[in-house]
């Protein structure tokens, strides 16, 4: 599997200085609203844009806001961000790290940008590839070296994912080409699609999907993904009745849980590298939520999770070494992986959710 193990961000929003995250197979940010975790997740965001094709990275500026809302205080505060990654890998270690640097009109370009990889067989230390500065994107997108390749599917495929849009107008209710069901959109607006391609070509993983929803909603029978003039809606049937039902008929919570549900038992192989859930616990029931977490933790085998959630429910699902705290005392954010050793006193009386609502772990306001 592999494995994001170091991560050091600097001057990216509310994140002044980061310094050498240890990051686990799972690791769920909590804190108060306003605490940071909402700008961490943005972070690999902006990693997944600009390693995806030319012009991203400054469409991601752009679209939020401007180089100077990216900037830690703004720039008369912070000229520059950095960050730094390092991935282990079956093959061996792969560093990546970039400054940005803010330019006219209120836009960053790269200031730096270096990587390598260290086989595992490595004895003597690997030279870093630099493209050197100025340029406006990527440098790991014009370099087809087997290094770079490699690298830049790393970072594309940190995936940040979100299914809070789903409202009237919600893309996951819309109709979608049959062919695009590859890869679950981060937002799972093509999630008709991709079921039905599972459907066809992993019917073992199908099962499961259906399966698990049916624990959570037992009245679910069965998903009817028929196309239609080359496009597919997503629709079912529940138990005892012949009656069709469509995606504007469902809850916000029924589909957040089928989008969830899908992307958590999809195959291994179509798995992000680092799977980024923002707020899934949204919208679900306590019950589900006990479903969802067994789900993370047993794909958490076969890919890092990073998560952030707001629920004391969500917590205590979970263990005090996958805990990180995201607390601002000031003006910037600071993350901190709590210690099992330290806590175990008061862990023999009190949940983790306890000592969160109790603010002996930090994370309040």
């Amino acid at each position: 599997m592999n494995k994001l193990i170091r991560l050091d961000v600097r001057g990216f929003k509310s994140i002044r200085a980061l310094n050498d995250l240890a990051l686990g197979p799972i690791n769920i940010l909590i804190g108060a609203n306003g605490a940071g975790k909402s700008n961490f997740v943005s972070f690999f965001k902006m990693l997944n844009q600009m390693t995806d094709s030319l012009g991203n990275l400054q469409l991601f500026v752009g679209k939020y806001g401007g180089g100077h809302s990216l900037l830690y205080e703004g720039t008369e505060v912070t000229s520059r961000m950095k960050g730094k990654l390092r991935f282990k890998t079956d093959a061996g270690i792969y560093d990546y790290e970039m400054e940005l640097a803010h330019a006219g009109p209120d836009t960053l370009i790269f200031a730096d940008e270096k990587y390598r990889f260290s086989g595992r067989d490595s004895v003597n230390e690997v030279s870093w590839i630099s493209p050197g500065p100025g340029h406006r994107e990527s440098g790991l997108l014009l370099d087809e070296s087997e290094a770079a390749v490699n690298l830049r599917h790393l970072l594309n495929r940190c995936r940040a994912y979100q299914f809070h849009h789903t409202g009237d107008t919600a893309r996951i209710r819309q109709r979608w080409r049959v062919e695009d069901g590859w890869e679950l959109k981060t937002d799972g607006a093509n999630l008709a699609p991709f079921l039905r391609r599972l459907g066809c070509s992993e019917p073992k993983y199908y099962r499961r999907i259906v399966g698990t929803i049916r624990e959570i909603a037992p009245f679910f029978d069965e998903f009817v993904l028929e196309p239609d003039n080359g496009h597919v809606m997503l629709q079912w049937k529940e138990q005892n009745s012949d009656l069709l039902f469509g995606p504007h008929q469902a809850s916000d919570g029924m589909l957040r849980i089928m989008a969830l549900i899908s992307l958590l038992l999809q195959p291994e192989p179509g798995l992000p590298s680092v799977m980024i859930l923002d707020e899934p616990e949204l919208g679900l029931h306590p019950y589900a939520m006990t479903i969802v977490a067994g789900l993370i933790k047993s794909v958490s085998v076969h890919t890092q999770i990073i998560l952030a959630t707001q629920s004391v429910t969500f917590i205590d699902l979970f263990g005090p070494e996958d805990i990180i705290v995201a607390d601002r005392p000031g003006r910037e954010s600071v993350f901190t992986r709590l210690d099992p050793a330290e806590l175990e006193d008061w862990l023999d009386e009190y949940s983790l959710a306890e000592l969160w609502e109790k603010n002996v772990i930090g994370g309040r306001p």
